[in-house]
């Protein structure tokens, strides 16, 4: 899972997003309500580019970006549908991150919890394949500093934290002993798909 996440990532990071990426950023904060507060933000950036050249026997795909810059990517064993990539063919990636914080009045311990997703393509199809993880992470308040702006958090481990509160209305309905839940989701999608006929 980890080596495959791995690679997924460095495909990311080969397709260079800043040069030919499409990032979109979402950001909700729960009105002030009464509620306790809520913050969700999550972000999805796009990039594609197109296979140039297969060498399966050293499983080396060379991709093109759209501004013409040329690279080479060694794809691991995971990947068992490589033959199944043609030139012309197109390598979508997505990458999302989100975080969602929900205060919520005492429930139980401090806790962590992880979750981890594979999915990839059935023999035979063109290479695809989605990484997911996410951590959960739930925090009591030990001590709220509203002139500062700073909230004192003890985690699962048993560790503190001052973590600074960027909007006022957060801290509202707020007080010592609530818990925060924090989780932060992590995903990558990668596809390769026939080129759209011109």
């Amino acid at each position: 899972m980890k080596r495959l996440f791995v690679l997924v990532a460095m495909v990311i990071f080969a397709l260079s997003f800043a040069a030919i990426g499409v990032a979109q950023e979402k950001k909700e904060e729960a009105p002030s309500t009464g509620k306790k507060p809520s913050v969700y933000r999550e972000k999805v950036v796009t990039g594609t580019a197109t296979v140039e050249a297969i060498d399966l026997q050293n499983r080396i795909v060379t991709l093109k970006r759209a501004d013409g810059s040329v690279f080479d990517l060694r794809v691991g064993e995971e990947a068992k549908n490589l033959p199944q990539v043609k030139v012309g063919d197109v390598v979508v990636a997505k990458y999302y991150q989100s975080i969602a914080i929900q205060v919520r009045k005492p429930e139980a311990a401090e806790a962590t919890e992880v979750k981890e997703t594979l999915a990839t393509a059935k023999p035979g199809q063109k290479p695809a394949g989605t990484v997911a993880k996410q951590v959960t992470v739930t925090a009591t308040i030990e001590k709220i500093d509203r002139k500062k702006m700073m909230a004192t958090l003890r985690g699962p481990d048993g560790k503190v934290v001052d973590v600074k509160v960027r909007n006022p209305k957060n801290l509202e309905n707020v007080k010592e002993g609530d818990q925060v839940v924090i989780t932060y989701t992590e995903a990558v999608a990668v596809s390769v798909e026939k080129p759209k006929k011109k």
